[in-house]
């Protein structure tokens, strides 16, 4: 019997990130054997157990075999006969299929510290690179969205997705297979992403290939429009930068089904409500969520205008937020509010400075001295802008 330390906690050791959770691969070993030495058995597919101390998860080496539809048409084989290696080869992400022995059951002290890499995880690790392990990466649709996720989540590291590996995931949408994913399983990944320094990143990536259309339908029809898609990406970097929580991470995502992010009229208003009830009903965003969406998305115009408005008003807005309940909820909202009009703020002065770096010297009249040069440049400048605000 071998057992070994493998996936994300070997991944992140290697990066100096903090590891949060410890899974173990026992090679060579049956059930009977697993439960005589006090571990529990929770898994339902196949045999996965709780150390009776840790309560860290220890599974039985195994392979998988592709029968039907969706995330969960796997058949399973495990045997005392099935490798390390083998084991390995069903993961995703080369960075999540690398391993350390350790000690024994009972003692997950490394034997050697030496990471055993059948599938060149260390050397994707040096080039920051998410790379799938194999050709049976397309036969999980979750991959797509796994793989988003830890786009998103190494982001700020430099990583990119392999080419080869976004065409497996394009392939993985155009096949239909994402509409077999289980509802919950797209909210936990989705959520997860949403908390991650870099959150922007999972969903450009998934309306890149085509992957929102499935879950998301009216958030990728609401990305066409370049400057919504633009701004709410900024909200959202801003987000994960401020630490926001993901009730308002999820408000600055779903204000792009807005048709405008500010002044909206009250039945556009209504109409982007019953598009964030939808969304949430088909990928399971849970209650809490949904609701802070809903609200921030009605109160958005005069959460944004709070200095200008009169003191009825003022009044009105903490009925309809039920600040007078739950005042926590009001610093919530003005908060949200904040970063997406910084965001807008932002938007607007990169379109500035792409208009000051695109007009130089050649775009105006040559033979201008002096003065004249910086007064002809700067209305070329602003002439500019004015074409890209439009």
């Amino acid at each position: 019997m071998q057992v070994y330390l493998v996936g994300g906690a070997v991944r992140d050791q290697l990066l100096g990130r903090p590891i949060k959770d410890k899974d173990f691969v026992v090679v060579g070993a049956t059930v009977n054997e697993m439960l005589d030495a006090g571990f529990q058995q929770v898994g339902a597919d196949f045999p996965v157990f709780l150390h009776p101390v840790s309560r860290e998860e220890y599974a039985l080496a195994r392979t998988e075999r592709k029968q039907g539809l969706g995330y969960q048409g796997f058949s399973v084989h495990t045997s005392i006969d099935v490798s390390l290696k083998d084991d390995l080869q069903r993961r995703d992400l080369t960075i999540n299929a690398m391993a350390i022995e350790v000690t024994s059951l009972t003692d997950d002290t490394p034997i050697s510290g030496d990471v055993i890499d059948y599938y060149g995880g260390l050397q994707d690790i040096e080039n920051k690179t998410l790379r799938h392990v194999s050709s049976a990466f397309n036969e999980d649709p979750l991959r797509v969205l796994r793989t988003a996720r830890f786009y998103s989540r190494y982001y700020d590291l430099g990583f990119t997705i392999a080419d080869d590996t976004l065409v497996l995931m394009r392939e993985l949408v155009a096949s239909g297979e994402l509409t077999h994913l289980n509802s919950e399983r797209i909210w936990q990944e989705s959520s997860r992403a949403m908390m991650q320094l870099s959150p922007q990143v999972y969903w450009q990536q998934l309306f890149d290939i085509g992957a929102l259309a499935e879950y998301f339908a009216p958030l990728h029809q609401a990305w066409n429009d370049d400057q919504i898609r633009e701004t709410v990406q900024t909200s959202l970097y801003f987000a994960g930068q401020m630490q926001l929580n993901l009730s308002q991470r999820w408000a600055l995502l779903m204000v792009s089904l807005k048709p405008s992010l500010f002044q909206t009229k009250p039945t556009e208003a209504i109409t982007a409500v019953k598009s964030i009830n939808d969304i949430g009903n088909m990928a399971k965003v849970p209650k809490a969520q949904t609701q802070f969406a809903g609200l921030f998305v009605q109160q958005a115009d005069k959460l944004s205008v709070i200095t200008q408005l009169s003191a009825a008003e003022k009044i009105d807005l903490i009925q309809a937020c039920s600040a007078h309940k739950e005042p926590e909820k009001l610093s919530q909202l003005l908060v949200t509010s904040q970063v997406l009009q910084l965001s807008i703020q932002h938007r607007q002065m990169m379109l500035a400075l792409n208009s000051f770096h695109s007009i130089g010297m050649n775009d105006i009249d040559q033979s201008l001295k002096g003065p004249a040069i910086g007064k002809a440049l700067r209305q070329c400048r602003i002439e500019h802008l004015q074409t890209q605000t439009a």
